[in-house]
């Protein structure tokens, strides 16, 4: 079932016709969506929100935003090495402690290679003078409890580098790399090597070259040993291929790595399992990248191996546990803080791999907006890709801007996710979780675009012409160095001649479903838009200030509804008297007017409440108004705003613009045209001229500096 929560209209359909969308792109699938306000906390979409979808690599939220919750910013996992023995003519006698703590950066993610980290473990050893090691390595793992394999995983996830076993001491994410190269001739075994090779993997070479460019390759892993079996062919026409297969065993692992490391950086191990401990002569300890750091590699590039790390790690620290269960305890407590009922959520790991995980998005969204208002929100927000990053490298990269917006993905089998943020245009965050489950045959590229796609429709309806958006702000940045609200008001209105005049051209977006045209619009303006933008740009004062100022000048309180748009330019726009007040000129006639609102309201379905006002309206008679607009101004630049008073009663003014007045000239009218087409200017007695008999006269009014 298809719930809408409301009428917002997002890319000119109603949200409702997504699902429509997905059953012609996917058939068969189960299309899940939630669209939460962080402004008002409200749920603005529901698509099958409260129904539990397989969330894959979007659960990795939760790892996360636990592990910030907890863990303070500085938190860094620890590797703790230690002698214990004593040292005589550079040799150490005795044991080497290594206590690992879950660090999954002992690789070359963030150095040259991945040994950088056991070299410098080796290397503070021979800072005390030693160069010979007779006794023992002790691999303290205690930090771990509890199974460390990862349970509930597909099989086959087990033997790809994305589904690598997890242990306290980890080296090059428990993974090597095989490269296959093609032997001198046809027939020939292949050239088959790891990187890194420590001695520890057991290599079976089956490949042999084949003919030209074919690639017929096999790889097999024995479930417990190290043993990798490559087989098939390799043409002879490739220069190289390679893959990265996980290793079992991943203690065994680390240790044969550490030993490579003493013997690469000159330092001779020599077992002795009978060696005495002696006492403590030395301990440091080590840490290869920091908490938001791992973050990045979880939320932006969606690494599993840190996720699970970090969630056992997070078990060990607060609940004395490192496992599973320890992990699943911290985010139980975790939702409870934040005001969300943990039951929500079936939890089988960190990263999203089993299927077993479910999550309902309703629930996702209420956890992206509790951590977009967490104190470390930035952190956890900024953690997350964007089109052009991490695993958004590929995806939503044609977005005109891509900075509205940040997710996370998710991909396991017949399971596709995005869950993030989008920033509107109005200063709202939506938080969002669209999932796509049971997509059976469809294609994984064809389920990806259909997330894209959506996400993508939202944050354009959003965000609707944000290129006007920016278009203002470039605007301000050219003049933000004059000084004085009448140069500002002359210059910006000035910068904006040429503007194509289009009627009506902007509305209130998705906020309200009457007029759904952009909330910032500079594609083309009408008399009263051009004088919004203009003041806008004049009063705002910062480049990140003019939207708001823009809607509280178009809007009584800034609240974004047609009801609450000045749609009277001097019973409403200048008579609220925030922004402008009517200036008194010598020869002013008073005429009172009632205007029809609640006529005017129902036509829009709406109902205005109130007793039809009746309004003043000061005016300048026309006669009058043409001998004002022949006169030569004597004082120095001064911008202000004319109002046309329409002739019908049910109106006040029928046009708008600025009357611009320079020393020794008389006024000149810049206004939008809708007889030219566009903003232009002219003499304000050329224009009076050609309305005669047309209008009663003109109201001026003075703009009020903030």
């Amino acid at each position: 079932m298809v719930a809408m929560l409301s009428g917002l209209v997002f890319a000119n359909i109603d949200i409702s016709d997504f699902q429509t969308y997905v059953d012609s792109v996917v058939p068969g699938s189960r299309y899940g969506l939630s669209v939460r306000s962080l402004k008002t906390g409200e749920e603005l979409v529901n698509i099958r929100g409260t129904e539990k979808f397989t969330p894959a690599s979007t659960l990795k939220t939760l790892t996360t935003a636990t592990a910030l919750h907890f863990l303070p910013l500085d938190y860094a996992p620890q590797t703790k090495v230690s002698l214990d023995g004593s040292i005589k003519n550079h040799v150490f006698s005795g044991t080497i402690s290594i206590r690992g703590e879950g660090d999954p950066n002992f690789s070359g993610r963030y150095y040259a290679e991945p040994f950088y980290m056991l070299y410098s473990m080796v290397d503070s050893i021979r800072t005390l003078g030693i160069d010979t090691i007779r006794g023992k390595i002790d691999l303290d793992t205690s930090y771990y409890t509890g199974p460390w394999k990862a349970e509930h995983w597909r099989k086959n996830f087990y033997d790809a580098w994305y589904g690598a076993e997890i242990a306290p001491l980890n080296f090059n994410d428990n993974c090597t790399l095989v490269r296959m190269k093609p032997g001198e001739k046809e027939g020939d075994t292949a050239i088959v090597t790891l990187v890194p090779d420590v001695g520890y993997v057991v290599l079976k070479n089956n490949l042999v070259t084949g003919k030209k460019k074919r690639r017929k390759w096999t790889w097999a892993l024995d479930p417990v040993k190290p043993e990798i079996t490559i087989g098939g062919e390799i043409g002879a026409e490739i220069d190289s291929a390679s893959l990265v297969l996980p290793v079992r065993n991943p203690i065994a692992y680390f240790r044969a790595a550490f030993l490579y490391a003493m013997k690469e950086h000159g330092v001779v191990f020599e077992e002795d399992s009978a060696a005495s401990s002696g006492i403590g002569i030395w301990s440091y300890s080590f840490s290869a990248a920091p908490f938001l750091s791992i973050l990045d590699e979880i939320n932006q590039r969606s690494q599993n191996f840190h996720a699970e790390t970090l969630f056992r790690n997070l078990g060990a620290e607060k609940a004395g546990e490192g496992s599973v269960a320890g992990g699943k305890q911290m985010e139980r407590q975790f939702l409870a803080d934040i005001g969300i009922d943990s039951a929500e959520f079936e939890v089988w790991d960190g990263s999203g791999l089993s299927p077993n995980n479910k999550v309902k998005p309703s629930v996702e969204t209420k956890l992206l907006a509790k951590m977009a208002r967490h104190p470390k929100g930035k952190f956890y927000i900024g953690s997350f890709a964007s089109p052009g990053v991490g695993t958004g490298s590929k995806r939503m990269v044609n977005l005109e801007h891509t900075w509205l917006t940040r997710f996370k993905t998710g991909f396991i089998g017949e399971a596709h996710a995005l869950a993030g943020y989008i920033f509107t245009m109005d200063g709202d965050t939506l938080t969002l979780a669209m999932y796509l489950n049971e997509t059976g045959k469809n294609p994984d590229a064809t389920c990806k675009d259909v997330l894209d796609t959506l996400w993508t429709r939202i944050v354009n309806r959003t965000n609707d012409n944000y290129a006007s958006y920016m278009q203002m702000k470039d605007l301000w940045l050219s003049g933000q160095i004059i000084q004085g609200l009448n140069q500002r008001l002359d210059y910006f209105s000035n910068a904006l001649k040429g503007r194509p005049y289009l009627l009506g051209p902007m509305g209130e977006s998705y906020l309200d479903t009457i007029e759904n045209k952009p909330l910032v619009y500079l594609d083309s303006v009408d008399c009263v838009t051009f004088v919004e933008h203009v003041l806008a740009l004049a009063l705002a004062p910062h480049e990140d200030s003019i939207f708001a100022v823009h809607q509280r000048i178009r809007y009584f309180d800034g609240e974004i509804t047609y009801a609450k748009r000045k749609h009277y330019m001097l019973a409403d726009w200048v008579g609220e008297g925030t922004f402008a007040k009517v200036l008194p000129m010598k020869g002013d006639t008073t005429i009172f007017r009632t205007l029809l609102k609640n006529d005017f309201f129902k036509a829009k379905n709406l109902e205005y409440g109130k007793p039809d006002p009746q309004v003043r309206i000061d005016y300048l008679p026309y006669e009058r108004a043409l001998e004002w607009a022949g006169e030569i101004h004597k004082e120095n630049l001064k911008v202000i705003g004319i109002a046309f008073i329409g002739k019908s009663e049910k109106i006040d003014a029928t046009h708008t613009g600025f009357v611009i007045l320079r020393p020794n000239m008389a006024p000149i009218l810049r206004h939008a045209s809708s007889l030219a087409k566009q903003v232009k200017e002219q003499p304000l007695q050329e224009y009076l001229e050609s309305r005669k008999g047309k209008l009663p006269g003109i109201t001026l009014f003075e703009f009020l500096p903030q």
